[in-house]
């Protein structure tokens, strides 16, 4: 799923591949507050395995779709500040809360990548892209809402960080989205993960966490959390190329009712009546933003 640097800006797929890529991006990355909670390892150091096992496959497939990897972009460095301090952030968050809180409060996205595009980028919304937002939001706020703080070692704590991941994620976004307008999305995605990287060891060194997997298990979900930066991250950042960051920053509402189910059964954590309503008026609110973003006639 790469591009090259001149074709960046959105030629070639047409927009139901694009969008149909970003919804498998966003539904594998779903699988990460799982993987995450099987590392055997502190929050910051899943993140540090994660982006260290990524980055042989992004070198690989940066030098495959442009030839040598030429310096960094300054948006790509931005990009990987961003993604360290969202990983971090979740990542904790995940050990404190639900997996179903961490991963919807993390996806309050939307609110803050609508806001910066529309004040800073110019790029104004319209009034039924808007109404699809209250409604994907509303959704998810249903789903965290049914179990009030959830299991966990804080809940409040869990939540506050989670949704602190919403500005971080955001202007990850952001920064991707302008990006892919100047550079291919295997090179984005191979230096945000280069300054990502160590960032994440110092931050686990200098909260003294566990840096080691115990066992092969912790091992493997290490291992699985860098093939899935590369699937789900990887395709997230090629379908943005073609697509709008506010209207990307929507489709990944689809995270929360993929982790929801996940942690229901790996962890036993009950999906209760309100959960299901909540992630059914989600996904919905994700269709007629999608309805309300398309190219007008």
């Amino acid at each position: 799923m790469t591009a090259k640097a001149g074709g960046a800006a959105g030629e070639g797929a047409p927009r139901w591949q694009a969008l149909a890529v970003l919804v498998m991006g966003a539904c594998v990355i779903g699988l990460s507050p799982i993987l995450v909670r099987l590392t055997e390892t502190g929050p910051a150091a899943a993140g540090f395995w994660r982006l260290a096992f990524a980055l042989p496959l992004l070198a690989m497939m940066t030098r495959r779709s442009n030839g040598p990897i030429s310096r960094p972009s300054p948006l790509a460095l931005i990009a990987g500040l961003m993604f360290a301090l969202d990983l971090g952030f979740w990542h904790y968050g995940i050990k404190y809360t639900s997996v179903t809180n961490a991963t919807v409060l993390s996806n309050l996205t939307p609110v803050v990548v609508t806001a910066f595009a529309w004040i800073f980028l110019k790029q104004r919304p319209r009034t039924l892209f808007l109404v699809a937002v209250a409604v994907a939001l509303g959704g998810s706020w249903m789903m965290a809402l049914e179990k009030g703080g959830g299991p966990g070692v804080n809940p409040p704590v869990g939540n506050i960080l989670s949704a602190t991941t919403a500005i971080w994620y955001a202007l990850y976004m952001i920064a991707i989205g302008e990006g892919r307008k100047r550079e291919g999305a295997s090179s984005l995605m191979f230096w945000s993960s280069v300054v990502g990287t160590p960032l994440l060891l110092v931050a686990a060194l200098l909260l003294r966490e566990q840096i080691i997997p115990l066992g092969a298990a912790g091992w493997a979900a290490c291992a699985g959390l860098g093939l899935m930066h590369v699937a789900g991250q990887g395709s997230i950042a090629w379908a943005m190329g073609r697509l709008p960051t506010s209207t990307a920053s929507v489709v990944v509402l689809v995270q929360p009712v993929v982790a929801a189910w996940l942690g229901y059964v790996l962890f036993g954590e009950a999906i209760g009546h309100m959960q299901a309503l909540g992630a059914a008026v989600a996904l919905s609110g994700v269709v007629l933003a999608q309805w309300a973003s398309r190219p007008k006639a």
